[in-house]
Protein backbone atom coordinates (compact mmCIF):
# COMPACT_ATOMS: atom_id res chain seq x y z
CA UNK A 1 0.00 0.00 0.00
CA UNK A 2 1.16 3.53 -0.71
CA UNK A 3 1.62 5.88 2.24
CA UNK A 4 1.79 9.68 2.53
CA UNK A 5 5.25 11.27 2.83
CA UNK A 6 6.74 10.85 6.28
CA UNK A 7 8.30 14.33 6.46
CA UNK A 8 7.57 17.82 5.20
CA UNK A 9 9.86 19.26 2.53
CA UNK A 10 12.68 21.64 3.36
CA UNK A 11 12.27 25.26 2.29
CA UNK A 12 14.66 25.05 -0.64
CA UNK A 13 17.62 23.32 -2.27
CA UNK A 14 20.87 25.20 -2.69
CA UNK A 15 22.68 25.42 -6.00
CA UNK A 16 25.21 22.87 -4.73
CA UNK A 17 22.42 20.50 -3.76
CA UNK A 18 20.74 20.84 -7.14
CA UNK A 19 24.01 19.93 -8.84
CA UNK A 20 24.70 17.01 -6.51
CA UNK A 21 21.22 15.46 -6.63
CA UNK A 22 20.42 16.19 -10.27
CA UNK A 23 19.89 12.51 -11.12
CA UNK A 24 17.22 12.34 -8.41
CA UNK A 25 15.61 15.61 -9.45
CA UNK A 26 14.93 14.46 -13.00
CA UNK A 27 13.01 11.40 -11.76
CA UNK A 28 9.36 12.51 -11.84
CA UNK A 29 8.42 10.49 -8.72
CA UNK A 30 11.19 12.13 -6.70
CA UNK A 31 11.77 15.55 -8.21
CA UNK A 32 12.61 18.69 -6.28
CA UNK A 33 9.80 18.10 -3.78
CA UNK A 34 11.00 14.59 -2.91
CA UNK A 35 14.61 15.72 -2.56
CA UNK A 36 13.50 18.51 -0.23
CA UNK A 37 11.82 15.89 1.93
CA UNK A 38 15.03 13.85 2.06
CA UNK A 39 16.93 16.99 3.04
CA UNK A 40 14.50 17.67 5.88
CA UNK A 41 14.55 14.08 7.19
CA UNK A 42 16.23 12.77 10.32
CA UNK A 43 17.14 9.07 10.12
CA UNK A 44 18.83 6.97 12.80
CA UNK A 45 20.84 3.87 11.91
CA UNK A 46 21.19 1.40 14.77
CA UNK A 47 24.58 -0.17 14.17
CA UNK A 48 27.44 0.78 11.84
CA UNK A 49 28.33 -2.82 10.96
CA UNK A 50 27.39 -5.15 8.11
CA UNK A 51 23.98 -3.66 7.30
CA UNK A 52 24.67 -0.22 8.71
CA UNK A 53 27.69 0.28 6.43
CA UNK A 54 25.92 0.24 3.03
CA UNK A 55 22.81 1.81 4.52
CA UNK A 56 24.69 4.82 5.88
CA UNK A 57 26.74 5.24 2.70
CA UNK A 58 23.69 5.32 0.43
CA UNK A 59 21.54 7.37 2.80
CA UNK A 60 24.31 9.97 2.84
CA UNK A 61 24.73 9.87 -0.92
CA UNK A 62 20.96 10.22 -1.37
CA UNK A 63 20.96 13.45 0.63
CA UNK A 64 19.15 12.55 3.84
CA UNK A 65 19.67 15.75 5.80
CA UNK A 66 20.51 14.34 9.23
CA UNK A 67 21.93 10.89 9.88
CA UNK A 68 22.25 9.51 13.38
CA UNK A 69 24.65 6.65 14.12
CA UNK A 70 24.50 4.60 17.28
CA UNK A 71 27.24 2.04 17.87
CA UNK A 72 29.48 1.42 20.87
CA UNK A 73 31.85 -1.04 19.18
CA UNK A 74 35.29 -0.49 17.64
CA UNK A 75 36.47 -1.54 14.19
CA UNK A 76 38.08 -4.98 14.09
CA UNK A 77 40.06 -6.48 11.23
CA UNK A 78 37.42 -9.20 10.80
CA UNK A 79 34.83 -6.46 10.08
CA UNK A 80 36.51 -5.30 6.88
CA UNK A 81 35.26 -8.25 4.80
CA UNK A 82 31.74 -6.76 4.80
CA UNK A 83 31.60 -3.47 6.76
CA UNK A 84 32.66 -1.32 3.82
CA UNK A 85 32.22 2.02 5.54
CA UNK A 86 35.43 1.29 7.49
CA UNK A 87 39.00 0.90 6.22
CA UNK A 88 42.31 -0.54 7.37
CA UNK A 89 43.30 2.72 9.03
CA UNK A 90 40.11 2.60 11.12
CA UNK A 91 40.96 -0.65 12.95
CA UNK A 92 40.68 0.04 16.67
CA UNK A 93 38.67 3.22 16.08
CA UNK A 94 35.10 3.80 17.24
CA UNK A 95 32.72 2.50 14.56
CA UNK A 96 30.46 5.50 14.99
CA UNK A 97 33.37 7.92 14.52
CA UNK A 98 34.75 5.95 11.58
CA UNK A 99 31.34 5.83 9.86
CA UNK A 100 30.80 9.54 10.42
CA UNK A 101 34.15 10.35 8.79
CA UNK A 102 33.24 8.28 5.72
CA UNK A 103 29.85 9.95 5.46
CA UNK A 104 31.42 13.42 5.56
CA UNK A 105 33.79 12.38 2.78
CA UNK A 106 30.89 11.18 0.63
CA UNK A 107 28.55 14.08 1.31
CA UNK A 108 29.62 17.05 3.45
CA UNK A 109 26.10 18.48 3.12
CA UNK A 110 24.75 15.83 5.49
CA UNK A 111 24.61 16.52 9.21
CA UNK A 112 25.92 13.55 11.23
CA UNK A 113 24.97 12.90 14.84
CA UNK A 114 27.06 10.35 16.73
CA UNK A 115 25.78 8.24 19.62
CA UNK A 116 28.88 6.37 20.73
CA UNK A 117 27.05 4.27 23.28
CA UNK A 118 25.22 0.98 23.71
CA UNK A 119 21.50 1.19 23.06
CA UNK A 120 19.62 0.18 26.19
CA UNK A 121 16.33 0.52 28.01
CA UNK A 122 17.42 3.76 29.63
CA UNK A 123 18.38 5.70 26.49
CA UNK A 124 16.42 4.17 23.62
CA UNK A 125 13.32 6.35 23.98
CA UNK A 126 15.31 9.57 24.19
CA UNK A 127 17.50 8.75 21.20
CA UNK A 128 14.66 7.44 18.99
CA UNK A 129 12.46 10.45 19.74
CA UNK A 130 14.91 12.73 17.92
CA UNK A 131 14.44 10.99 14.55
CA UNK A 132 11.68 10.47 11.99
CA UNK A 133 12.61 6.91 11.10
CA UNK A 134 14.82 4.10 12.39
CA UNK A 135 16.99 1.74 10.34
CA UNK A 136 17.71 -1.49 12.21
CA UNK A 137 21.14 -2.89 11.40
CA UNK A 138 21.51 -4.99 14.56
CA UNK A 139 22.59 -8.62 14.70
CA UNK A 140 21.12 -9.90 17.96
CA UNK A 141 17.57 -10.68 19.03
CA UNK A 142 17.61 -8.74 22.29
CA UNK A 143 18.31 -5.44 20.52
CA UNK A 144 15.87 -6.23 17.70
CA UNK A 145 13.00 -6.67 20.13
CA UNK A 146 13.96 -3.52 22.00
CA UNK A 147 14.17 -1.52 18.76
CA UNK A 148 10.75 -2.81 17.74
CA UNK A 149 9.14 -2.08 21.09
CA UNK A 150 10.56 1.43 21.35
CA UNK A 151 9.53 2.24 17.76
CA UNK A 152 5.97 1.03 18.36
CA UNK A 153 5.64 2.89 21.66
CA UNK A 154 6.90 6.10 20.03
CA UNK A 155 4.88 5.65 16.84
CA UNK A 156 8.00 5.48 14.66
CA UNK A 157 8.37 3.42 11.49
CA UNK A 158 11.50 1.34 11.20
CA UNK A 159 13.17 -0.53 8.39
CA UNK A 160 14.46 -3.94 9.43
CA UNK A 161 17.02 -6.23 7.85
CA UNK A 162 18.64 -9.54 8.73
CA UNK A 163 21.50 -11.51 7.17
CA UNK A 164 23.06 -14.94 7.65
CA UNK A 165 25.48 -16.77 5.37
CA UNK A 166 23.75 -16.47 1.94
CA UNK A 167 20.26 -15.50 3.12
CA UNK A 168 18.75 -12.11 3.83
CA UNK A 169 15.42 -10.66 4.89
CA UNK A 170 14.00 -7.14 4.93
CA UNK A 171 10.72 -5.49 5.87
CA UNK A 172 9.16 -2.27 7.13
CA UNK A 173 7.46 -2.38 10.51
CA UNK A 174 5.05 0.44 11.35
CA UNK A 175 2.33 -0.46 13.81
CA UNK A 176 0.10 2.43 12.73
CA UNK A 177 -0.17 1.01 9.22
CA UNK A 178 0.64 -2.69 9.58
CA UNK A 179 2.38 -5.33 11.68
CA UNK A 180 5.31 -4.93 14.03
CA UNK A 181 8.27 -7.28 14.44
CA UNK A 182 6.45 -9.17 17.20
CA UNK A 183 3.60 -9.94 14.80
CA UNK A 184 6.14 -11.79 12.65
CA UNK A 185 8.21 -13.24 15.50
CA UNK A 186 6.14 -13.27 18.73
CA UNK A 187 8.90 -15.11 20.58
CA UNK A 188 12.67 -15.29 20.06
CA UNK A 189 14.10 -18.63 18.95
CA UNK A 190 15.36 -21.01 21.64
CA UNK A 191 18.89 -20.19 22.86
CA UNK A 192 21.53 -21.53 20.50
CA UNK A 193 19.00 -22.42 17.79
CA UNK A 194 20.01 -19.59 15.43
CA UNK A 195 23.77 -18.94 15.19
CA UNK A 196 24.98 -15.38 14.95
CA UNK A 197 27.00 -14.14 11.96
CA UNK A 198 30.08 -14.39 14.17
CA UNK A 199 29.36 -18.10 14.61
CA UNK A 200 27.93 -19.03 11.22
CA UNK A 201 29.46 -16.44 8.91
CA UNK A 202 27.97 -14.15 6.29
CA UNK A 203 28.78 -13.52 2.64
CA UNK A 204 30.13 -9.98 2.64
CA UNK A 205 28.23 -8.75 -0.42
CA UNK A 206 24.94 -9.94 1.12
CA UNK A 207 25.18 -6.90 3.41
CA UNK A 208 25.07 -4.63 0.36
CA UNK A 209 22.09 -6.50 -1.10
CA UNK A 210 19.94 -6.18 2.03
CA UNK A 211 21.32 -2.81 3.10
CA UNK A 212 20.40 -1.29 -0.27
CA UNK A 213 16.86 -2.67 0.05
CA UNK A 214 16.63 -0.97 3.43
CA UNK A 215 17.74 2.36 1.96
CA UNK A 216 15.26 1.99 -0.88
CA UNK A 217 12.48 1.58 1.68
CA UNK A 218 13.69 4.59 3.66
CA UNK A 219 13.57 6.82 0.57
CA UNK A 220 10.08 5.60 -0.34
CA UNK A 221 8.80 6.29 3.17
CA UNK A 222 10.37 9.74 3.43
CA UNK A 223 9.28 10.89 -0.01
CA UNK A 224 5.91 9.10 -0.05
CA UNK A 225 6.53 7.19 -3.27
CA UNK A 226 5.96 3.59 -4.31
CA UNK A 227 4.68 0.84 -2.03
CA UNK A 228 6.83 0.27 1.07
CA UNK A 229 7.35 -3.23 2.45
CA UNK A 230 4.74 -2.68 5.17
CA UNK A 231 3.03 -6.02 5.73
CA UNK A 232 5.46 -7.81 3.44
CA UNK A 233 8.67 -9.71 4.16
CA UNK A 234 11.29 -9.76 1.41
CA UNK A 235 13.37 -12.96 1.46
CA UNK A 236 16.57 -13.14 -0.60
CA UNK A 237 18.64 -16.21 -1.43
CA UNK A 238 22.03 -15.17 -2.83
CA UNK A 239 22.95 -18.66 -4.01
CA UNK A 240 19.80 -19.10 -6.08
CA UNK A 241 19.62 -15.36 -6.83
CA UNK A 242 15.96 -15.38 -5.93
CA UNK A 243 13.66 -12.92 -4.21
CA UNK A 244 10.26 -13.77 -2.79
CA UNK A 245 7.72 -11.79 -0.80
CA UNK A 246 5.71 -13.17 2.10
CA UNK A 247 2.62 -11.41 3.42
CA UNK A 248 2.81 -10.52 7.11
CA UNK A 249 -0.49 -9.63 8.72
CA UNK A 250 -1.00 -7.59 11.84
CA UNK A 251 -1.62 -9.99 14.70
CA UNK A 252 -4.77 -8.94 16.62
CA UNK A 253 -3.36 -10.82 19.61
CA UNK A 254 0.07 -9.16 19.48
CA UNK A 255 1.16 -8.28 23.00
CA UNK A 256 2.45 -4.91 21.80
CA UNK A 257 0.36 -3.64 18.88
CA UNK A 258 -2.68 -5.94 19.06
CA UNK A 259 -6.25 -5.08 19.98
CA UNK A 260 -5.64 -5.60 23.70
CA UNK A 261 -1.92 -5.05 24.27
CA UNK A 262 -0.42 -6.36 27.48
CA UNK A 263 3.06 -4.94 26.86
CA UNK A 264 2.64 -1.20 27.37
CA UNK A 265 6.23 -0.31 28.25
CA UNK A 266 9.72 -1.50 27.48
CA UNK A 267 10.66 -4.83 29.02
CA UNK A 268 12.94 -4.82 32.04
CA UNK A 269 15.51 -7.22 30.56
CA UNK A 270 15.64 -8.02 26.85
CA UNK A 271 18.71 -10.22 27.26
CA UNK A 272 16.80 -12.38 29.70
CA UNK A 273 13.75 -12.47 27.39
CA UNK A 274 15.85 -13.66 24.45
CA UNK A 275 17.92 -16.01 26.58
CA UNK A 276 21.55 -15.86 25.47
CA UNK A 277 21.82 -19.36 26.92
CA UNK A 278 19.14 -21.74 28.11
CA UNK A 279 18.25 -22.26 31.75
CA UNK A 280 19.82 -25.73 31.55
CA UNK A 281 23.08 -24.26 30.28
CA UNK A 282 23.13 -21.58 32.98
CA UNK A 283 22.68 -24.28 35.59
CA UNK A 284 25.29 -26.57 34.00
CA UNK A 285 28.12 -24.03 34.06
CA UNK A 286 27.83 -23.29 37.78
CA UNK A 287 31.06 -24.59 39.37
CA UNK A 288 31.92 -26.20 36.01
CA UNK A 289 33.71 -23.32 34.29
CA UNK A 290 37.45 -22.81 33.95
CA UNK A 291 39.51 -19.92 32.58
CA UNK A 292 42.03 -20.03 29.74
CA UNK A 293 44.89 -19.72 32.20
CA UNK A 294 43.54 -22.65 34.24
CA UNK A 295 43.33 -24.77 31.10
CA UNK A 296 46.91 -23.87 30.22
CA UNK A 297 48.02 -24.86 33.74
CA UNK A 298 46.22 -28.20 33.37
CA UNK A 299 47.96 -28.84 30.07
CA UNK A 300 51.38 -27.86 31.38
CA UNK A 301 51.01 -30.05 34.47
CA UNK A 302 50.18 -33.12 32.36
CA UNK A 303 46.58 -33.48 33.53
CA UNK A 304 44.74 -36.10 31.47
CA UNK A 305 42.35 -33.87 29.52
CA UNK A 306 39.93 -34.63 26.72
CA UNK A 307 39.67 -31.16 25.15
CA UNK A 308 36.69 -30.86 22.81
CA UNK A 309 36.03 -28.08 20.31
CA UNK A 310 32.25 -27.87 19.74
CA UNK A 311 32.42 -25.35 16.88
CA UNK A 312 31.88 -26.12 13.20
CA UNK A 313 34.61 -27.62 10.95
CA UNK A 314 35.17 -24.34 9.05
CA UNK A 315 35.87 -22.52 12.33
CA UNK A 316 38.19 -25.30 13.47
CA UNK A 317 40.21 -24.82 10.28
CA UNK A 318 40.71 -21.12 11.02
CA UNK A 319 42.10 -21.44 14.54
CA UNK A 320 42.18 -24.14 17.21
CA UNK A 321 43.48 -24.62 20.72
CA UNK A 322 46.36 -27.13 20.67
CA UNK A 323 45.25 -30.65 21.50
CA UNK A 324 41.56 -30.06 20.83
CA UNK A 325 39.33 -32.68 19.18
CA UNK A 326 36.52 -31.40 16.96
CA UNK A 327 33.02 -32.64 17.91
CA UNK A 328 30.40 -30.11 16.72
CA UNK A 329 27.73 -29.08 19.21
CA UNK A 330 24.91 -30.50 17.09
CA UNK A 331 26.34 -34.01 17.33
CA UNK A 332 26.48 -33.68 21.13
CA UNK A 333 22.95 -32.31 21.49
CA UNK A 334 21.53 -35.06 19.28
CA UNK A 335 23.35 -37.73 21.29
CA UNK A 336 25.15 -38.96 18.18
CA UNK A 337 28.62 -38.23 19.59
CA UNK A 338 28.16 -39.23 23.22
CA UNK A 339 29.98 -42.53 22.66
CA UNK A 340 33.12 -40.57 21.76
CA UNK A 341 33.48 -39.16 25.27
CA UNK A 342 35.64 -41.13 27.74
CA UNK A 343 34.49 -41.79 31.29
CA UNK A 344 37.99 -41.75 32.79
CA UNK A 345 39.37 -38.39 31.55
CA UNK A 346 38.70 -34.76 32.42
CA UNK A 347 36.40 -33.42 29.70
CA UNK A 348 36.82 -29.75 28.78
CA UNK A 349 34.51 -28.21 26.17
CA UNK A 350 35.08 -24.96 24.34
CA UNK A 351 33.67 -22.93 21.44
CA UNK A 352 34.39 -19.41 20.20
CA UNK A 353 33.04 -17.39 23.12
CA UNK A 354 31.49 -19.85 25.60
CA UNK A 355 27.81 -19.87 24.61
CA UNK A 356 27.75 -23.04 22.50
CA UNK A 357 30.04 -24.92 24.87
CA UNK A 358 27.65 -24.10 27.74
CA UNK A 359 24.77 -25.67 25.81
CA UNK A 360 26.89 -28.73 24.99
CA UNK A 361 27.94 -28.99 28.62
CA UNK A 362 24.30 -29.14 29.70
CA UNK A 363 23.73 -32.06 27.31
CA UNK A 364 26.81 -33.89 28.58
CA UNK A 365 25.83 -33.46 32.21
CA UNK A 366 22.34 -34.74 31.43
CA UNK A 367 24.01 -37.81 29.90
CA UNK A 368 25.94 -38.52 33.11
CA UNK A 369 29.27 -36.74 32.55
CA UNK A 370 28.98 -34.82 35.81
CA UNK A 371 32.66 -33.78 36.01
CA UNK A 372 32.78 -32.13 32.58
CA UNK A 373 33.63 -28.41 32.44
CA UNK A 374 33.72 -25.72 29.77
CA UNK A 375 36.13 -22.89 28.95
CA UNK A 376 34.94 -19.42 29.84
CA UNK A 377 35.28 -17.11 26.85
CA UNK A 378 36.28 -19.94 24.50
CA UNK A 379 38.88 -19.46 21.79
CA UNK A 380 38.67 -15.69 22.17
CA UNK A 381 39.86 -15.84 25.78
CA UNK A 382 42.60 -18.37 24.87
CA UNK A 383 43.95 -16.02 22.19
CA UNK A 384 43.77 -13.02 24.51
CA UNK A 385 45.21 -14.62 27.64
CA UNK A 386 47.46 -17.44 26.41
CA UNK A 387 48.49 -17.18 22.76
CA UNK A 388 47.99 -13.76 21.08
CA UNK A 389 49.78 -15.06 17.97
CA UNK A 390 46.65 -17.00 17.00
CA UNK A 391 43.97 -15.19 14.90
CA UNK A 392 40.91 -13.99 16.80
CA UNK A 393 38.38 -14.46 14.01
Amino acid sequence: MSLPPLVEPAAELTVDEIRRYSRHLIIPDVGVEGQKRLKNARVLCVGAGGLGSPALLYLAAAGVGTLGIIDFDTVDESNLQRQVIHGVSDVGRSKAESAAASIREINPLVNVEIHNTALDRENVRDIFSRYDLIVDGTDNFATRYMVNDAAVLLGKPYVWGSIYRFDGQASVFWAEHGPCYRCLYPEPPPPGMVPSCAEGGVLGVLCASIGSIQVNEVIKLLAGIGEPLVGRLMVYDALEMSYRKIKVRKDPNCVLCGENPTLTDLMEDYEDFCGAVSDEAQEAVVDSTITALELKDWQDSGKDIFLVDVREPAEYEIVRIPGATLIPKGEILSGEALAKFPQDRQIVLHCKSGVRSAEALAALKAAGFSDAVHLQGGVLSWVKQVDPSLPAY
